[in-house]
């Protein structure tokens, strides 16, 4: 019996030392399995790779490796092109969060472009000018180069709940001519992705996936075209394609336009009681969620508005209780637009320094009479002319207009 239970124990002993063998050895040779999975060079879907822009959209994504894109792994060295924009750019981000997508016949990512596209990311917001005047650059880019190369992918990041309608940004992608796939991003989940404050930015996506250029707001158009031909060409290059990228550069007569004195117009006006900024000018201020009766001051200072009569306040939007409602604005610049809208067409009357408006001083959204017709949501051009301080006077002949922003040119 003692003599069994030795062989039993005998058996074991030999069975461990063989078993911690083998794990030794599969140690020194580098077992796949147990040196666990092999990380390619941050090429997963929606991966950055600088500071707080650093983002992971979808981690569960596989790494792909596509013509242009070089992984990191031990089967070969790095490409010189990818550790050189390494050093100097951070990876592209993903699109996270989004809604209902334009344009486009399936959902578009921007990583499955990597290595095959150049990309441009601008996010705007229909009812925000300065997204408006770029919008002739940007899609005039689109018809130049997307047959060499170029996506542009729109993320409608809304300013105000009624750009979150994807109907209204429907007719705005419409009445634009916006031809490129656009997202809608109404939880502002790409935009915190980008770690983006502004309307409009624009970030431009190079061949190997790294964020190359930012540009924030209005101009640098030149400077941003040239650019996007340098990337196709790199692009051409990577691929092996011989196809000839356009060398001209676009402009518009608008160009010349612009105000020298920029810095001396009046700033953006907001009129929510969640949105002033200060510029509210009536002593009374705003009474959140209630309507209140305004009088005009004796004097009114220049970038303020003014109320008279009966106002609904809300958190967003300041709303027309009828004939009584009439705000007065004493603004410096050439250009008053107004974001606006009401649930049926309703009528804005206006007049400037007391006067009616005269043919040239009408904004693109007056009538003869001197009206302005309100039914959607979006941004009216008021007056346009001359620079120089005015007073403008609106005068609501309905209710239930809402009236969100001024800005000026």
């Amino acid at each position: 019996m003692k003599k069994m239970q030795r062989n039993i124990w005998l058996g074991i002993t030999i069975m461990l030392l063989v078993a911690f063998g083998t794990y030794v050895s599969s140690k020194k040779t580098g077992n796949p399995l147990e040196q666990g999975p092999v990380e390619t060079d941050n090429l997963q879907s929606g991966q950055a790779s600088q500071g707080e822009n650093s983002q992971s959209a979808n981690s569960g994504a596989q790494a792909q490796t596509t013509a242009g894109v070089t992984p990191d792994d031990s089967n070969g060295p790095k490409d010189p092109r990818i550790v050189e924009k390494e050093s100097r750019f951070p990876r592209y981000v993903e699109l996270t969060g989004t809604q209902k997508q334009f344009n486009t016949d399936h959902d578009i990512t921007i990583g499955e472009y990597i290595g095959k596209k150049v990309i441009i990311v601008d996010f705007w917001t229909y009812s925000c000018i300065n997204c408006q005047r770029t919008l002739p650059y940007i899609t005039s880019w689109w018809d130049k180069y997307k047959d060499q190369g170029l996506l542009i992918i729109g993320v409608h990041t809304p300013e105000f709940d009624f750009e979150k309608d994807a109907d209204n940004l429907q007719k705005a992608i419409e009445k634009f001519g916006v031809e490129y796939p656009v997202v809608q991003d109404n939880n502002f989940q790409t935009w915190r992705a980008y770690k983006n404050r502004y309307w409009p930015r624009k970030y431009m996506i190079d061949i190997d996936g790294f964020i190359v250029y930012d540009h924030i707001g209005e101009g640098a158009y030149k400077e941003t075209e040239q650019l996007i031909q340098q990337l196709l060409e790199e692009r051409k290059e990577v691929l092996g394609e011989a196809a000839d990228i356009p060398k001209s550069i676009t402009s518009f007569e608008s160009d010349s336009g612009q105000i020298a004195v920029r810095a001396a117009i009046s700033p953006e006006m907001y009129f929510g009681y969640g949105t002033l900024r200060g510029n509210f000018g009536n002593t009374a201020g705003p009474m959140a969620g209630e309507t209140a009766e305004y009088t005009l001051p004796a004097e009114m200072a220049v970038d303020n508005f003014y109320l008279e009569g009966n106002w609904l306040s809300n958190k967003d939007n300041l709303e027309t209780t009828g004939p009584t409602s009439k705000m007065l604005l004493k603004y410096r610049g050439r250009q008053v637009n107004i974001v606006a809208g009401a649930m049926k067409s309703s009528t804005l009357s206006l007049k400037i320094d007391g006067n009616p408006l005269t043919s040239d001083q009408m904004g693109t959204d007056v009538n003869e009479d001197g009206t302005v017709v309100i039914s959607p949501f979006g941004l009216y051009g008021l007056v346009q002319g001359e620079y120089g301080t005015h007073t403008l006077e609106i005068t609501a002949q309905d209710p239930g207009i809402m009236l969100y922003t001024f800005t000026f040119g």
